[in-house]
């Protein structure tokens, strides 16, 4: 019997799954991102606005843009209509929700929802609302309402 080893490659096979390799990367460090975001986003108040510091979606949002008369602690069974119906450029895991959805309303909102019974409406002028899940729901609609 006589056994013969394989031809050496030309190379070409490495090059054709070089980009499946950076697409696999680039979704794992999305993934890791979007972890530690759901863990360490936070909600800061000022007197000029407010500043949404978390993942891809953070921004700031002026005081005149926000309807702090309008913002209100939500009840998914009483309003069923503030649910986020379809995601359009966001996240949505199991417990994280961030980024752009619509709610079943047909209102474009961005979302910073973890836990639905700590969940906060806040109006804008601009076009969409907000819906977060601040940790103490309760002292930042009186931060709000303070500043």
């Amino acid at each position: 019997m006589q056994a013969f080893t394989i031809a050496s490659s030309t190379g070409r096979p490495v090059w054709v799954l070089a980009p499946a390799f950076v697409v696999v990367a680039i979704a794992i460090g999305v993934l890791v991102l979007v972890s530690l975001a759901s863990r360490s986003a936070r909600f800061e108040v000022s007197s000029e606005g407010l500043r949404l510091r978390g993942d891809l979606y953070g921004r700031f949002i002026p005081a005149g843009a926000l309807e702090i008369d309008k913002a209100h602690r939500v009840n998914f069974g009483a309003s069923p209509e503030l649910l986020p119906a379809r995601r359009t450029m966001g996240t949505g895991l199991p417990g994280y929700q961030s980024g752009w959805f619509r709610l079943k309303n047909g209102e474009k909102a961005l979302l910073y929802l973890t836990d639905r019974t700590k969940a906060v409406y806040v109006p804008t002028t601009e076009g969409y609302g907000l819906l977060l899940s601040p940790d103490d729901p309760d002292g930042f609609l009186g931060a709000l309402a303070a500043r």
